[in-house]
């Protein structure tokens, strides 16, 4: 009798904690569900938004040791230092572009006087090209029409470069687009210097809640290699395409402007600047006397391998990750997210990196308890 009264009493427990149970897990799922909503119709909010976001962020952790110094500097005024960052930052965006449009504006002035005033006039036309089948006579009679009147031969041949203006204009357009949508990020992370501690502050403990005990850690990692990409690429990038733009100018070569422009964008996304300067070495030999074209190759070939030298330290610098994943993700990143993967690249390999080192230690730590 009382083996049937305890077998009862415990299949009434289990009965009861049943439905406890099921109990917990609805209510889970239901607070699961409802945060997932909002996270997801936040998320569709923010989206619009989110690149000029992710660059406002890659901005303040990139320059926010320069805001720092000059808050220390102005006795604390971090409002005035914020201030005078983001306007900096302005006219490095803007500077190179207002220097490219007048650069181009007094070339095409310049073109348009000389065909005028018929200073431009045309050599004689190659046998070669005059002999080419098929399109040879229509070469011979452009070229005809080109040496008597520039402004005939552009009017008959202008309805023929309209597709091509076309792709001009389109890509004049997307760039304006580009420098608007950087000034718009520098702008956001203006607003992000003086509330960075604590912005920094809540995504260390929102890392550790999902990587404890190291989530802190990676944050700062992630930090420290957007700052020495900056350094290493942009910076570097940055001190190229000047150097070039000042022996240029110095040396008063044609669309100096635009070549220089030209040799920082191939700077930024690592192709380096030898594109623009070889062939303009090749130009100054072919053009100049013996000593301004050796003067311009000397100074001129330093400028391009500078960043064979800087780039290494400066990338680098305070970091325990190896230089050739940081490289791996700088190329890897540019090629497949653009200008952005530049700095997500490195970081998202650096950090990787860090979790796989960790996860081997682990291991080796429980293979030899």
């Amino acid at each position: 009798m009382s083996e049937n009264t305890s077998t009862g009493s415990s299949k009434d427990t289990v009965e009861n904690a049943g439905p406890t149970l099921d109990a917990r897990v609805i209510d889970i799922a239901i607070r699961l569900g409802v945060l997932g909503l909002f996270a997801f119709l936040a998320l569709q909010l923010v989206a619009p938004f989110f690149v000029f976001l992710l660059w406002a962020v890659i901005l303040t952790v990139a320059l926010y040791p320069a805001y720092n110094w000059l808050a220390n500097k102005l006795g604390g005024r971090k409002t005035i230092s914020a201030l005078i960052i983001t306007l900096i930052g302005l006219a490095i965006v803007i500077g190179p572009v207002a220097v490219l449009v007048v650069s181009l504006v007094e070339t095409l002035q310049g073109w348009f006087h000389s065909i005028s005033d018929g200073v431009i006039k045309l050599p004689p036309l190659p046998e070669k090209l005059a002999s080419l089948p098929v399109v040879g006579a229509k070469i011979a009679e452009l070229w005809q029409l080109a040496s008597r009147s520039l402004e005939l031969f552009f009017t008959k041949v202008g309805p023929m470069l309209v597709p091509a203006g076309g792709h001009i204009l389109s890509a004049l357009a997307s760039l304006s687009g580009s420098v608007l949508f950087f000034i718009v990020s520098i702008i956001l992370s203006g607003f992000l210097f003086v509330p960075g501690p604590k912005l920094a502050s809540g995504a260390k403990r929102f890392a550790d809640r999902i990587i404890a005990p190291r989530g802190a850690e990676f944050v700062d990692l992630s930090g420290a290699t957007i700052r020495n990409v900056s350094r290493g690429v942009i910076g570097v990038a940055v001190i190229q395409g000047l150097l070039t733009g000042i022996v240029l100018i110095a040396f008063a070569v044609p669309l100096a402007g635009v070549l220089t422009f030209l040799a920082l964008i191939l700077c930024i996304i690592q192709i380096g600047p030898a594109l623009i300067i070889l062939p303009t070495i090749i130009w100054a030999w072919s053009s100049w006397e013996f000593l301004p074209a050796l003067l311009f190759t000397v100074l001129m070939l330093p400028v391009m391998l500078v960043d064979n030298v800087l780039k290494p330290i400066l990338m680098s610098r305070g970091l325990d990750v190896p230089m050739l994943v940081i490289l791996i993700g700088v190329l890897g990143g540019t090629i497949a997210y653009g200008l952005i993967g530049l700095f997500l690249g490195p970081v998202v390999l650096a950090v990787f990196y860090e979790l796989v080192i960790a996860w081997v230690k682990v291991s080796e730590k429980e293979q030899e308890d």
